[in-house]
C-alpha cells in the first residue's frame, strides 16, 4: 500500500491567509522549523498507479502539482485519481472537487449525509454525474473501492461513523445539538486494506471512545485529528470564540485528548493530521512537538510518503 500526505493542516492551511501570528510569520519567512502546509488530505494506492484521494481539500490542484504520482500520464487528458472518498461535508473536505470538473472520470464515495450536502449545492453539478458517479458509503461493512467504470482498485474499505458535527454552513439547522452521535454519519472514519496492510484515517473527530479505539487498534498506520493542542486554544490566542469541542475536534493534550486516550494504542505508526495554524506542534522546535514525539506520535507534513 502506498500512502501520500497531500496536506497536513486544518482549514485555512499554514500559514493561514489572514493570520499574523508569530508561527505563521515564521512560515512566510521560510523558517525551516515552520514548514508550510496545505489543507488535510491523503492519497492511497494499492498498486502505485491508481489512487484514492481521501478528502478533496480546497488546495487539491496545488497538491496534485506537488505530487508526481498524481500527474496525468496519457495525452490528451488523464488522471491517476480513480476515486475520492469524503469523510465529512465541510468546505475543507469537499471544495477540491471543483478542481476535478474537466471531464475526467472518477468515483466519489461519501456518507448519505455528505452526499446530501453535495446534492443540495448546485455548484457541484459542474462535476458531471454522468462520468463521476456518487456512491454512498455503507457503514461498518467492508467493500471494494472501484473507479467510475466499476473496475476494482485493489483497496478494501470500511467506513465507520464517528462523533463529529455537521458542516459549518448548515449548523443552523441542528439547533443546540451540534456534536452529533457517531451513528448519524456527519463525520466518518475510513479504514483501507491492501497487501496485508491496514491504514485508518480519522482526521476529524470530536471524541475518542471505545468504538474508535477498537477501529484503530492493530492498524499499521493511523491518522488522527490534531486540530488543536488545547481545547481553548483559539480563545486564548484571540483568534476565535469557539472551543475545540464546539468545533467538533478532540484536542491533542489534556483530559480525553489524543495523547491520553491513545497512549497505549497498539498500532504501527500514529500520525497527527488536520493541524490548525494555532497549534504549536506545527513548529519543529516547540516544546509541544517534543512532547508528541516523545509519546510516539508523528506530525504529518505535506509530501510525507509511506511506502509499502
Amino acid at each position: 500500500m502506498h500512502i501520500l500526505v497531500l496536506g497536513a493542516a486544518a482549514g485555512g492551511g499554514f500559514p493561514q491567509w489572514n493570520a499574523a501570528s508569530e508561527a505563521c510569520m515564521r512560515a512566510r519567512r521560510g523558517d525551516p522549523a515552520a514548514r508550510p502546509a496545505t489543507q488535510a488530505s491523503i492519497a492511497v494506492s494499492a498498486d502505485g498507479e491508481r489512487w484514492v484521494v481521501v478528502n478533496a481539500s480546497p488546495d487539491l490542484r496545488q497538491q496534485i502539482e506537488a505530487s508526481p504520482p498524481l500527474w496525468p500520464r496519457v495525452p490528451p487528458r488523464h488522471s491517476p485519481i480513480s476515486a475520492v472518498v469524503l469523510t465529512n461535508g465541510d468546505v475543507d473536505a469537499v471544495a477540491g472537487l471543483l478542481h476535478l470538473r474537466e471531464g475526467t472520470p472518477f468515483a466519489v464515495y461519501a456518507s448519505p449525509r455528505t452526499l446530501a450536502v453535495l446534492d443540495r449545492n448546485p455548484m457541484f453539478e459542474v462535476v458531471d454525474r454522468r462520468i463521476v458517479p456518487r456512491r454512498p458509503l455503507p457503514f461498518d461493512e467492508p467493500f471494494e473501492l472501484a473507479d467510475a467504470a466499476g473496475r476494482l482498485l485493489g483497496l478494501e474499505a470500511l467506513a465507520f461513523p464517528v462523533p463529529g458535527k455537521p458542516p459549518l454552513w448548515v449548523e443552523g439547522e441542528y439547533g443546540e445539538r451540534l456534536v452529533t452521535d457517531a451513528e448519524e454519519g456527519d463525520v466518518v472514519g475510513l479504514e483501507l486494506r491492501a497487501g496485508g496492510r491496514r491504514v485508518v484515517y480519522v482526521g476529524n473527530l470530536a471524541r475518542i471512545g471505545a468504538r474508535v479505539k477498537e477501529r484503530l487498534a492493530g492498524a499499521d498506520v493511523v491518522f488522527v485529528d490534531a486540530t488543536l493542542w488545547r481545547d481553548d486554544e483559539m480563545i486564548r490566542q484571540g483568534v476565535g470564540t469557539k472551543t475545540g469541542r464546539r468545533m467538533g475536534h478532540v484536542s491533542v493534550s489534556g483530559p480525553g485528548g489524543v495523547l491520553e486516550e491513545l497512549a497505549d494504542l497498539p498500532a504501527g505508526r500514529r500520525i497527527l493530521i488536520h493541524i490548525n495554524n494555532t497549534n504549536p506542534i506545527l513548529l519543529a522546535d516547540s516544546p509541544e512537538r517534543r512532547i508528541v514525539e516523545a509519546a510516539g506520535f508523528e506530525v504529518a507534513f505535506d509530501g510525507m510518503e509511506i511506502a509499502p
